[in-house]
């Protein structure tokens, strides 16, 4: 059954605008949203199925429905909360992020409380030309639909004597106990380079790994030099894939104590948490970067950033609150 209509979200906005980019049908888009085939149609004609952008449908109809394009806008009226929004988009804070932050910092401070979506409004219809495109650049990006990535025949080379996903102990899954983690590389331009990506599951920590070559021998090194740091409770478990620079498992265990299993070959889903750390991390360093010019400093500090970024999952709190809290917690 059809919902009863309500203004399209956002969110089905961006669903709309993936779903365009595969070339699906209205009528398929409204099945996958359970929405009259009109809606999504009279939504997309607006700009054209082609031009159609998720942020543009939604600025555009939450100025419609409020009269706001006419009101002046409450972020530019307080310089203290224009500074802040400013600052948080910087970061790359999402609108959302930067909403609930401020309602917690602020709460009985009404000045100081903006929903997200008039931060998104702020960016598309009363920011100046050159501040709008910079807001818009400093937007997260939007993540495109995943197909079957698999092409071919496996070639890569079998990792010797593997621990499987299938043998990790069900309570990782979980994430109730923190400290399994799951690793992989973020290859830099035309695979000549890459880094190291390490976070752990419950807390959504994560390590952003410099790496000289991406060897078995300079990954493993590097990956144990980064946990050298990590508490004893904080470090049990890593999920790797079956990348050959992860050749020396054994070893790895050995000098760090973190047993490593493997995820089933062309199976992302089975580290969700690495592919989604991986993505913010992309937002920082898109496709075609190389990592031999980028440094340990410059890592760190995206790091760093990003840990101190609040998370829905976390009950918006930060990785680095999580983690510390667990830390304190196992230790007292």
């Amino acid at each position: 059954m059809v919902n009863k209509y309500t203004r399209l979200s956002l969110q089905e906005r961006m669903e709309i605008e993936k779903a365009l980019s595969h070339n699906m049908t209205y009528t398929q888009i409204a099945s996958l949203l359970n929405r009259n085939k009109s809606t999504i149609q009279r939504d997309v004609s607006k700009f054209g199925k082609s031009q159609y952008r998720a942020l543009n449908a939604e600025c555009m109809a939450v100025g419609k429905s409020s009269n706001r394009r006419n009101q002046k806008c409450k972020i530019n009226n307080c310089i203290e909360l224009r500074k802040f929004v400013l600052k948080k988009l910087e970061f790359r804070w999402s609108p959302r992020q930067i909403s609930v932050n401020l309602a917690k910092l602020y709460p009985n401070n009404y000045a100081m409380q903006i929903s997200h979506e008039a931060i998104y409004l702020f960016i598309y219809l009363h920011a100046k030309s050159e501040l709008k495109k910079v807001l818009i650049e400093q937007l997260r990006q939007k993540r495109k639909f995943r197909g079957n990535t698999r092409r071919g025949k496996d070639k890569r080379t079998t990792i010797k004597d593997p621990l499987s996903i299938d043998e990790r102990p069900l309570d990782v899954k979980g994430r109730l106990i923190p400290g399994h983690w799951e690793g992989d590389l973020v290859m830099g331009k035309e695979s000549m380079s890459a880094i190291g990506t390490l976070v752990e599951r419950t807390t959504r920590t994560i390590i952003i790994v410099h790496l000289k070559a991406r060897d078995a021998t300079s990954v493993r090194k590097a990956f144990e030099k980064e946990f050298k740091s990590i508490p004893k409770q904080m470090k049990l478990s890593m999920t790797y894939d079956n990348g050959t620079e992860m050749a020396q498992h054994k070893l790895f265990t050995k000098n760090t104590k973190i047993t490593v299993y493997f995820a089933h070959p062309y199976s992302p889903w089975e580290r969700p948490t690495n592919e989604n750390s991986n993505g913010l991390i992309r937002d920082y360093f898109p496709k075609g970067t190389d990592f031999s010019l980028i440094s340990k400093k410059e890592l760190k500090r995206v790091q760093n950033e990003l840990n101190e970024r609040p998370r829905n999952v976390l009950n918006w709190k930060t990785p680095k609150e999580v983690f510390n809290e667990f830390i304190t917690n196992k230790i007292a």
